[in-house]
C-alpha cells in the first residue's frame, strides 16, 4: 500500500514540475508591491518589520489551549494585520518554487 502512495506522490510531483514552466510565462497583471517603488527600505522600516516578525514568532510559540474564543479571534486578527503590513512593506519571507519542490522531495524521501 505504501508503494502505491509513493508512486502517486511521484506522479503528482512530476505533474507539478512539468506544468510549472507553463505558468512561468503567464502575463502578470500587476507587479509585486516591492517593485512598485524603487526606494530601498529605510532603517526605520526594517526595524518595524523585525518587530512585527518577532511578534509573529511570539504568537506562534504561545500556548493557545487556555485562551477563550474571543482571545483566539483577536490573535488571528492581529496575525492577519501583521502579515498584510509585512506584505505592503515588502519585508516578508517568500519561498521560491524551487525551494518548495525541494521541500516536497525531502518529505517524500523521508516519509
Amino acid at each position: 500500500m505504501k508503494v502505491i502512495t509513493k508512486i502517486k506522490m511521484a506522479l503528482l510531483l512530476c505533474t507539478v514540475a512539468i506544468s510549472t514552466p507553463v505558468f512561468a510565462n503567464a502575463p502578470i497583471s500587476e507587479p509585486p508591491v516591492a517593485t512598485k517603488t524603487n526606494n530601498p527600505p529605510t532603517a526605520e522600516a526594517k526595524a518595524k518589520a523585525e518587530v512585527l516578525i518577532k511578534r509573529l514568532e511570539e504568537i506562534k510559540t504561545m500556548d493557545k489551549s487556555n485562551l477563550n474564543r474571543v482571545e483566539k479571534r483577536a490573535l488571528r486578527k492581529e496575525v492577519k494585520e501583521i502579515k498584510t503590513t509585512l506584505k505592503a512593506s515588502g519585508q516578508g519571507v517568500y519561498l521560491s518554487v524551487g525551494a518548495i519542490i525541494i521541500i516536497v522531495l525531502l518529505l517524500i524521501i523521508l516519509l
